[in-house]
């Protein structure tokens, strides 16, 4: 099948929907596959943090993407020990968006969908999951894709490989990945929520166990970290030790806590922090989970994700539209990005070891927090610094490539 002049994205996530909307508004045919027959998965990021609004506003989409449900959190609060904590405000970003928005990550990526198909050169193909590589004297030169219909061959002038931490075009590729360490996993569940409920993120930090619960409307999506690899212990204990510590965490949940009554009600986060060494091969690009995935703390990694996006399609919509991409342009992709993926992965591994693992490990019976942390309480003109390195990422991005008609040549097959 002919179809040299498109780029391919396999996953339809963050950063694949991102990239293939910002390419197909610069007039390039992309074709973006998306292995599920919709975007219907719960307990995937939802967090957009101010850099990813900042994003829709520079493409006159912020009015329409607040329009979806969402609620906001204007800071971080948590408590360690018996400690309440005020970790980052989020009024005072210089963006002027002060807040942190929790959304269902469905509707995040079906308004991407949508604003994709604006133009005639997106191509969304649900239910088409890339399974290998086509290579051709050394150079990935498009797909195999396992489609309703069967596999399919599908070539294009450049391979995006945004197919997640699991990434199957990463492993093809033999692409190295260097492991940062995790000493935790983590369970998310559901709690119903009731109007007299706090309406706060809330994280409790305590000896032996973290919870995390995020206002999510009429419910609350929750967060338990366990140990790395404890899961089966756990679950050989039974549900009530969960119940137990969900309800010390937060007393107001009361008999809610019982309806936590079956493993199926909560799902198993493998929790990983790795990145590659290098992130492309001629023809290839991995980016964002597939190119380094990224701890929960601090729930950044849908936006470090798009920040890729961006970024690739800064760098790569000119060659594309030209029909020149070489290893060069990929290559300035990934030092683009590698900066801030190191910055963030160094900061979150060492508040694992330094935080959550001796947490989880503890047999103390009162814990206190951090003396820094709580200066960030005392002080509250020191919660802008975190609140800045979350919300605002290190090295943000901002929407260089243009909104142009497509190429007379472009064409679909």
């Amino acid at each position: 099948m002919d179809g040299g002049d498109r780029c391919i994205i396999a996953g339809g996530g963050p950063a694949g929907m991102m990239l293939g909307f910002l390419l197909a508004r610069a007039g390039i045919l992309v074709t973006v596959l998306e292995k599920h027959a919709d975007f219907l998965r719960d307990f995937r990021g939802d967090t957009i943090h101010p850099s990813t609004l900042q994003l829709m506003r520079e493409l006159g989409l912020l009015d329409d993407f607040l329009k979806l449900p969402h609620q906001k959190a204007y800071e971080l609060r948590g408590r360690v020990g018996s400690d309440e904590l005020t970790f980052a405000d989020f009024r005072h970003l210089p963006n002027g968006i002060g807040y942190v928005a929790f959304m269902p990550q469905w509707d995040f990526l079906d308004f991407l969908a949508d604003a994709g198909r604006r133009y005639p050169q997106f191509d969304l193909r649900m239910r088409a999951e890339a399974t290998g590589l086509l290579e051709e004297n050394g150079r990935v030169v498009g797909l195999r894709v396992k489609t309703a219909d069967g596999e399919i061959e599908l070539r294009g002038n450049l391979v995006i490989a945004a197919d997640g931490r699991g990434s199957i075009l990463r492993d093809r590729a033999g692409l190295r990945i260097e492991d940062q360490g995790a000493p935790m996993d983590v369970l998310w569940f559901h709690m119903p929520r009731l109007p007299t409920d706090p309406s706060d993120v809330m994280g409790v930090f305590d000896a032996g166990r973290i919870v995390v619960l995020i206002h999510r409307g009429t419910y609350w999506q929750c967060a338990l970290v366990i140990k790395k690899g404890s899961h089966a212990e756990l679950q050989a204990s039974g549900l009530k030790p969960v119940q137990d510590a969900l309800l010390k965490a937060a007393p107001f949940l009361g008999e809610r806590v019982r309806g936590l009554d079956d493993w199926d009600k909560l799902k198993l986060l493998v929790v990983k922090v790795d990145r590659l060494m290098r992130w492309h091969r001629p023809g290839l690009l991995c980016i964002g989970d597939a190119a380094h995935a990224m701890s929960p703390v601090g729930g950044v990694g849908i936006n470090l994700a798009i920040q890729d996006a961006v970024a690739a399609a800064n760098i790569l919509w000119r060659p594309l539209r030209e029909r020149r991409v070489a290893d060069g342009d990929l290559a300035r992709v990934q030092a683009r990005r590698m900066f801030p993926t190191r910055v963030v992965q160094r900061m979150q591994v060492f508040m694992q070891r330094t935080v959550i693992a001796g947490l989880l490990g503890s047999a103390e019976a009162t814990i206190r927090a951090p003396w820094i942390l709580r200066q960030l309480t005392r002080l509250p003109l020191f919660q802008r610094i975190p609140a800045r390195i979350i919300g605002l990422g290190v090295r943000p991005e901002h929407i260089h490539s243009p909104e142009l008609a497509p190429n007379l040549s472009a064409r679909k097959d």
